[in-house]
């Protein structure tokens, strides 16, 4: 791309308000970082950084004021100004050149050239610039060949990396984020400060440091990512969990597979059947507790007892630590976790209508985000064996619909509620209510009774009788009950 081609991409009233503002107040401005790049990848951006040698909240105002933008938003304390013109955010800054003290990432700021601005900037690809003066329109600032390096595919930091890395250790959790969505390589020398530099890692918060590892997740093919992280000793700083799954033991002729590597095999299948960052992560720690459930058991090898249940509640404690959410999307992955081994176990045996009624009662809305999980999950070399399992989902797929129809037992309530036995049986909250409900819902997920209201009521008598209980209400007043308190509720939102 020759830079007289420049101007074609700064073509629109944004650019053109920034232009004439610059041209002016005479001051050096520049188009650079993200935007810049992402010309040369051939991706759409609409997020514009402008440098100017100079104040950046001034020339935002003046745009704003140009374009007829009311609002500006202005950080004094970082010397900051956003504005929103359309789908463009744009930010402004004044160019500028860093110093760092050895335990902060949070630079000591002075203004600075555009030059000075370009040297701070992670890596040669985000280090472009496209001048805005109305002299200069168009024209391509490059020092550091970062046209070549996205040619070449390439992650190079623009200055010594040790001192890039060190000075802001969040540009190394970038690296490995931009070499995983771009699949870029990282230049050697970059790559080798990775390692050198990993234990700075401990002054990010782990909120950022959390960011880029969702975007890595939300990649493509997020096992990239934390291969790199791995082999750079990244991912043991904030994430030794994950690290322990690595390595394989041996007993005379037994080893199992190495999880590591499985657990991310898995990641990339659900990766190309859902975009969901809440099911990958459930991929991620669908096997989290193999490394401290795992057991030799003489004549029969390798186990994971309950690797699953002890994985549910890891769960809590890493997304505590991880700075992730602790409410519904937390839970979700529990329930993945927990559940990960059931399909599979459905599809090893006979498919029997009670075994697939239990599993859909108890992933109940999650149960298609199951299912993709535990489908991703069949990682063996032997195709015949995954075809077997495969071609077994396919069967308790359709047996998850087929029930599903005929028996609604998704998130199912049982038609007799504890309110009704104890009113049935004149009795106040005791353990016999809970038994007696407990067996009711057990009967329907056996297949024993539909899920029907008579059905239910007549085996709730049987229970009850089983118990000394005798019945003080009849079934006509329960159901009128029912309804006058249906129709209650109508007239109340009415």
């Amino acid at each position: 791309m020759q830079v007289s081609s420049m101007q074609q991409y700064i073509n629109n009233k944004v650019f053109r308000a920034i232009s004439e503002v610059a041209g002016q107040i005479n001051r050096p401005t520049y188009a650079i970082g993200g935007f810049v790049r992402d010309i040369f990848l051939g991706r759409v951006s609409t997020d514009i950084d402008i440098v100017v040698q100079g104040s950046g909240i001034e020339l935002a105002q003046l745009v704003a004021k140009k374009l007829g933008v009311k609002r500006v938003n202005v950080f004094k304390r970082f010397g900051t100004a956003q504005l929103k013109v359309g789908d463009w955010e744009v930010e402004f800054v004044g160019a500028r050149k860093e110093s760092y003290s050895s335990d902060s990432r949070k630079p000591i700021v002075e203004d600075g050239t555009i030059e000075d601005d370009q040297r701070r900037r992670d890596f040669t690809m985000n280090a472009l610039g496209i001048s805005l003066h109305p002299h200069t329109l168009g024209q391509l600032i490059d020092p550091f060949n970062g046209v070549d390096d996205i040619s070449n595919r390439i992650i190079r930091t623009p200055l010594d990396p040790n001192q890039t890395f060190s000075d802001d250790p969040l540009r190394m959790m970038r690296a490995i984020r931009f070499a995983t969505q771009l699949r870029f390589d990282i230049e050697a020398n970059t790559y080798r400060a990775l390692s050198v530099n990993k234990e700075r890692l401990k002054i990010i918060s782990v909120e950022r440091i959390t960011d880029e590892l969702n975007k890595i997740i939300l990649s493509k093919k997020p096992s990239i990512g934390f291969m790199l992280l791995e082999e750079t000793g990244l991912l043991e700083q904030f994430f030794p969990e994950f690290v322990a799954l690595k390595g394989v033991d041996k007993v005379k002729k037994h080893n199992h597979k190495d999880n590591f590597y499985h657990t991310l095999q898995v990641l990339d299948n659900v990766a190309e059947k859902s975009d969901d960052l809440w099911l990958r992560w459930a991929a991620v720690l669908h096997d989290i507790a193999k490394p401290v459930t795992k057991k030799y058991v003489k004549g029969q090898g390798w186990t994971f007892h309950a690797h699953e249940f002890v994985g549910k509640k890891m769960v809590p404690g890493i997304f505590r630590k991880l700075k992730l959410p602790l409410n519904e999307k937390m839970r979700y992955v529990q329930k993945l976790v927990q559940l990960h081994l059931r399909p599979i176990i459905l599809s090893s045996d006979d498919v029997t209508d009670s075994a697939v009624r239990r599993l859909l009662f108890d992933a109940g809305d999650h149960i298609d985000d199951l299912m993709i999980l535990c489908e991703a999950d069949i990682t063996s070399k032997n195709d015949a064996k995954v075809k077997r399992y495969l071609a077994n989902f396919k069967l308790v797929r359709k047996k998850l619909i087929e029930i599903e129809e005929k028996d609604a037992v998704r998130n199912f309530q049982p038609p007799i509620s504890g309110e009704i036995i104890m009113q049935v049986f004149g009795i106040a909250p005791s353990k016999p209510v809970g038994s007696i409900k407990d067996s009711i819902k057990e009967a329907i997920l056996d297949g024993k009774i539909s899920n029907d209201f008579h059905e239910a009521y007549d085996l709730m008598l049987q229970l009850g009788n089983a118990q000394g209980l005798k019945p003080q209400k009849s079934k006509e007043f329960i159901l009128n009950q029912a309804n006058l308190q249906v129709s209650s509720d109508s007239s109340n939102k009415e």
